[in-house]
């Protein structure tokens, strides 16, 4: 099957999308029985595939979105709000048999974010969802929230990335790790067909057993990906590629949450593929849109339009370090 000319999507992102249950931050965790104030709850649209789709349409990028949702008001309020933000959500899946995928988000100021999550319609999505003639019209098949659906194998994983290569599309891969299991076995068999891999570093200690993002990002290579970017928090990203190996700085910027950084962090390395940018300028991208991302509550609210981003790019500038 030949890859279409003129693809319909520039990106195609595929895997979660489900709706955040929000708290804005707070002093404390409650204890048994007590009532914790905060200045509000919010719903809002989550899961790695919808938060890039999103962000990548901020940036003006044609996105469709592949996905379960369930048939539900949540489930129509998800699809009701990427569609207002210019994501193409005809590919989607209704499911009227489970209820939509949430995640409960509790910020306490000065912590790090907590999660509470129901798998919902994302436990029955099994890769019949999409086809090979979505595959190759796009020009990069991005895949969010690998592990976090249990029905997805790596079987139906390799051969979405094999069809993709077969028409040039670029595979951009990452994961959300949601307890023990066999992750090398799995990845070992999927990486050597993935172009782009971009695990955070917790969950890359969790899939290698290794403390140090760069012997994390080195095992990786050796089990086939092409170019690996682990993201670190506050310490930047370690990248190995063909062409470059480097670590980054970050971009200082005030810290209200960040739920959704990873994905819009994803999204610039996207932005970057697109451009056939090189692998520094890829990272700027991402940073730019992940540092973006921390500064409102939620996944999407604070991530920079292209006009916003590219004026804050020529403000600042990412320092690298070769590796």
């Amino acid at each position: 099957m030949p890859p279409h000319t003129s693809p319909k999507w520039d990106c195609l992102a595929v895997g979660l999308a489900l709706a955040d249950h929000l708290c804005h931050p707070i002093d404390h965790l409650p204890k048994a029985g007590e009532l914790v104030i905060t200045d509000r709850l919010e719903l809002a649209v989550g899961g790695c595939a919808a938060n890039v789709a999103v962000d990548l349409a901020r940036q003006h990028v044609n996105v469709g979105i592949v996905a379960r949702l369930g048939q539900d008001i949540f489930g129509e309020f998800v699809q009701r709000t990427m569609h207002s933000a210019g994501v193409d959500t005809s590919p989607l899946k209704i499911t009227p048999e489970s209820e939509t995928s949430g995640t409960l988000v509790v910020n306490v100021r000065g912590q790090d974010r907590r999660f509470i999550h129901t798998f919902g319609a994302a436990a029955l999505f099994d890769g019949s969802e999409l086809t090979p003639e979505q595959i190759l019209d796009t020009r990069v098949l991005y895949v969010g929230g690998y592990f976090a659906m249990p029905r997805l194998t790596p079987d139906a994983l390799v051969e979405w990335f094999r069809i993709a290569r077969s028409g040039n599309v670029a595979t951009v891969l990452d994961v959300v790790i949601p307890g023990p299991g066999d992750y090398p076995a799995a990845l070992k068999t999927i990486l050597p067909h993935t172009d782009y891999f971009l695990p955070n570093s917790d969950e890359a200690e969790i899939m290698t057993g290794l403390s140090d993002p760069l012997d994390q990002a080195r095992l990786f290579r050796d089990w086939g990906a092409s170019t690996v970017i682990i993201t670190c928090g506050e310490s930047g990203a370690v990248a190995l590629s063909p062409a470059d190996n480097c670590r980054s700085s970050v971009f200082p910027v005030d810290y209200i949450d960040g739920t959704g950084s990873g994905d819009a962090f994803d999204a610039g390395i996207i932005c970057g593929i697109l451009e056939q940018a090189d692998l520094r300028r890829s990272i700027s991208l991402g940073a730019a849109l992940g540092a973006s991302a921390v500064r409102k509550p939620g996944a999407t609210a604070g991530v920079f339009t292209r006009e916003e981003r590219d004026a804050f790019l020529r403000q600042h500038a990412l320092e690298f370090q070769p590796l």
